[in-house]
C-alpha cells in the first residue's frame, strides 16, 4: 500500500435519533455520526409498524403530481 493517501479510520459513535448510542470505526471526520433509525427502533429488527415518513416525500410528490394534472385540464 502506499503510504499517506488512505483517510484515517477512527473509533466513531453512532448516535441514533431513538436515543441509542453505539461505537464502531469509520474515516467519517468528526468523530460523530446521526442516523434516523437503528437496530434499535427499525420495524424490521423490532417487529412493530412504525411510519417512517422523512420530509413528507409522499406530500411533495403529491403537490408535484397536482400541478401536472392542472396544467393537463387547461
Amino acid at each position: 500500500m502506499k503510504a499517506n493517501i488512505h483517510p484515517e479510520y477512527v473509533t466513531t459513535e453512532v448516535t441514533c435519533s431513538c436515543g441509542n448510542t453505539f461505537t464502531t470505526r469509520s474515516t467519517a471526520k468528526g468523530g460523530a455520526i446521526h442516523a434516523e433509525t437503528c437496530s434499535a427502533c427499525h420495524p424490521f429488527y423490532t417487529g412493530k409498524q412504525r411510519v417512517l415518513d422523512t420530509a413528507g416525500r409522499v406530500a411533495k410528490f403529491q403537490q408535484k403530481y397536482a400541478k401536472v394534472q392542472a396544467k393537463k385540464a387547461k
